[in-house]
């Protein structure tokens, strides 16, 4: 799936592009239909939330359930990548399913993800972006992804550890620099339904707050890197920054749909 220039200009501009309902409800339910048991899993690459059972977050799941191996590979996600970043070899530098659990889900603060990625892993440049899949629906109320538009244009501010927070140690922002971006810019919430899609700069600012409802709030996301801009610095688990560095290589466009038939005769 190609973007338009329209698109690209939009993506350069704003630092995000939201694409609702790019994927169908089959392929929806072949993804959720892994989910539960993905969190339900004691295994070291699966966080939960700080203080509770909660799941926060599942880990290289590319690596460990097949539905989600052809998500990492698929057209619809890896090809806008390519054009935006401008090269055809890229690589997974991170696969993650974020639970936001229903009652539980707690806050990612603000933030740039190219400041956690060069500061831990030493990436050279700001030449990655993330991909976000919306597995359930996103609203107003489950603690949707909120961006500071054009924040990306600001290149990497400063940034300290936080590692009490909440049980992943971030890269955060400080409250005066985000009221000073969100005068400037404002604060957006891409919300829509299941299968929507978006994509959006490393050095974008974004954050998001707890969950209160009973409506968990899943998104798996691909952070995708140039392969001539891999990461110098391996003190992170390879499962949180990937050290194999081999190109992706693209699945036709029903793979989901193809795993969902495999499945319905084996």
């Amino acid at each position: 799936m190609r973007l338009t220039p329209a698109q690209l200009a939009e993506f350069d501009e704003q630092g995000y592009l939201f694409l609702p309902s790019l994927f169908s409800v089959e392929e929806m339910d072949v993804l959720n239909g892994e989910v539960p048991r993905i969190f339900a899993q004691q295994r070291e690459e699966v966080w939960r939330e700080k203080g509770s059972d909660a799941p926060r977050s599942a880990f290289y799941v590319q690596t460990w359930n097949e539905a989600f191996a052809r998500l990492a590979r698929h057209p619809h996600l890896v090809e806008p990548g390519i054009q935006l970043l401008g090269s055809e070899h890229l690589y997974m530098h991170q696969f993650k399913i974020n639970a936001k659990a229903a009652f539980d889900g707690a806050v990612w603060q603000w933030h740039q993800d190219y400041a956690t990625w060069h500061e831990d892993d030493e990436m050279p440049t700001p030449r990655a972006m993330n991909i976000a899949l919306f597995l359930a629906e996103a609203n107003e109320f489950n603690g949707p992804l909120m961006f500071i538009p054009k924040s990306h244009r600001l290149g990497r501010l400063p940034a300290g550890h936080d590692v009490s927070t909440t049980s992943y140690p971030l890269w955060t922002i400080d409250n005066a620099t985000i009221t000073r971006l969100v005068e400037e810019g404002g604060i957006v919430a891409p919300k829509g339904p299941v299968g929507s899609v978006l994509l959006f700069h490393g050095n974008l600012v974004h954050a998001s707050g707890s969950n209160l409802t009973p409506w968990s709030r899943w998104i798996v996301y691909l952070s995708l890197n140039r392969c001539d801009n891999a990461i110098r610095r391996f003190q992170r688990p390879t499962w949180i920054a990937n050290r194999d560095f081999t190109p992706i290589e693209m699945l036709p466009a029903d793979c989901l749909l193809q795993y969902a038939r495999h499945q319905a005769v084996a």
